[in-house]
């Protein structure tokens, strides 16, 4: 190995060997210009935990900091069972405590207790505070280390108080101004606070035309002010009006990922993961999907419960049988398509609730077009498919004495034309149950992506085939009863 190449790419092997060897200061090289991320990476493939943990003998804890926030959570499990107190208490005293809040949430009853103790008491008392906030609310997001500002200091007296203190704030970009009761008056940019003039107040410099969110904001809800508002960090106030926290834009970053993933979960009827897909259990994976399985399973027994009551339709016209899956499945991807659309406009509030009928009108409209579309080609498709005998049709509906002499080409169109029906009739009944269903749901205060695109599909799936076989028998009803 070539201890001199700096620019060597950074390997669990050649992390291991370093430490292994002792390189001291080729680690600490590597702390100063390797991304904290890419080291947690690596170091989270090293099975040996009590090697991870003379990394932070050896680099400073303002690089160790960054770098154990981004390790996995078995990672951090596995270095807070393996620390000792005085190192614990060094490494926890540079955390932020919404991170270790983030990560005690996921550790055992006994290294929960290890953590508390080892924090100071005032860390402790804020640690638990975050915890008894309701989770996925502001309060359960935000930091208590931000830096706040009375209104009556000067520019100078300002600017040496984010000097002196602001080092281990979670971001001095965005300051706080409060008044002498501790209540929110304004923000302040670093960057204005750099160009006000000498003697200035803060009173005069400050923008007083803020957003805030109260502890129980939901999330979600303060991720779409950042967005509406593009801040990078927004005051938490408690039921008195006092400022208690922020949240700042590395936070929501996150919650919009787990936000995502959440309904990317919910639509495609899996239970959303605690933690990453890799560090999930096979039995976890099982449960989480085990439940939409089984409440699918149970729903999609009414479609057999409609096939055995028109067995008699399609004993007698075995023709309609292989059209069956085509008509089910296009009416599912159809309600999967507006769920999804719907999902999504819900999440970012580009519509409400409110908005249902001027919704519901548009997607029926939509719905027409499309339907026509598809019935238009799917008709000339099955004729062709039914005269070139890729579906063989003569044996099948020719079956009988009763159909002596019936015009094949009429039969024919027949076919085409009630399958084409359906689609279009499947069409407009998926996407208002695809735009109505979520919309109910969001209506409810609740997600709209608990109305997951395989629960529409099934639904679907039932109405299509009551459509398919009742106007089968509008068609070929003299045909089924001289049977």
């Amino acid at each position: 190995m070539d201890e001199n190449n700096k620019e060597e790419v950074l390997t669990p092997e050649r992390l291991e060997y370093l430490i292994d060897n002792k390189k001291v200061k080729m680690i600490r090289e590597i702390f100063e210009t390797v991304p904290a991320l890419d080291i947690a990476e690596v170091a989270n493939e090293i099975e040996d935990v009590k090697k991870l943990v003379f990394l932070f003998k050896v680099v400073k804890s303002e690089y160790t900091a960054d770098f154990y926030t981004e390790l996995s959570s078995d990672t951090k499990e596995n270095l807070i069972k393996t620390m000792s107190d005085d190192q614990l208490v060094d490494l926890l005293e540079d955390q932020f405590t919404d991170d270790i809040v983030d990560d005690i949430e996921d550790l055992p009853a006994n290294l929960v207790y290890r953590v508390l103790k080892n924090v100071s008491k005032e860390k402790r008392k804020d640690i638990n505070r975050l915890l008894n906030y309701q989770e996925n609310t502001a309060g359960s997001i935000m930091t208590v280390e931000f830096l706040g500002l009375n209104q009556n200091l000067d520019r100078e007296h300002a600017l040496s108080r984010i000097r002196s203190i602001g080092r281990n704030k979670e971001t001095v970009l965005t300051t706080f101004v409060f008044d002498n009761q501790r209540k929110m008056v304004g923000t302040l940019n670093l960057d204005d606070l750099i160009f006000a003039r000498d003697g200035e107040l803060v009173s005069d410099i400050m923008n007083q035309d803020f957003v805030t969110v109260g502890v129980n904001t939901d999330q979600e809800e303060v991720a779409q002010m950042f967005k509406d508002y593009d801040l990078n960090a927004i005051a938490v106030l408690n039921d008195d009006e006092r400022l208690v926290g922020i949240i700042t834009i590395d936070d929501i970053v996150d919650v919009i990922e787990e936000e995502a993933t959440e309904d990317m979960s919910k639509l495609a009827g899996v239970t959303p993961l605690d933690n990453s897909y890799l560090e999930t259990s096979v039995f976890k994976m099982a449960l989480k999907c085990a439940p939409w399985l089984i409440c699918l399973l149970v729903l999609g027994t009414f479609s057999s419960m409609i096939l055995n009551k028109f067995e008699h339709a399609l004993s007698c016209l075995p023709i309609l049988v292989p059209f069956v899956t085509v008509l089910m499945d296009t009416g599912g991807n159809a309600g999967g398509q507006t769920t999804t659309l719907m999902v999504r406009g819900l999440a970012v509030q580009e519509f409400t609730p409110k908005d249902y009928f001027k919704i519901v009108w548009k997607e029926l409209r939509v719905a027409v077009v499309t339907g026509l579309m598809v019935c238009f080609f799917a008709c000339l498709w099955f004729i062709a498919e039914m005269y070139l005998n890729i579906i063989e049709f003569d044996g099948s509906i020719l079956n009988s004495e009763a159909l002596t002499g019936f015009p094949l080409f009429l039969a024919r169109f027949k076919v085409a034309g009630l399958v084409s029906l359906t689609l279009f009739l499947g069409i407009i009944v998926a996407k208002f149950v695809g735009t109505s269903l979520p919309m109910l749901v969001a209506s409810l205060k609740k997600d709209p992506a608990l109305i997951s695109s395989p629960f529409v599909t099934t639904i679907v799936d039932v109405c299509s085939l009551l459509i398919y076989l009742g106007f089968a028998y509008l068609i070929f009803g003299e045909f089924l009863g001289a049977l």
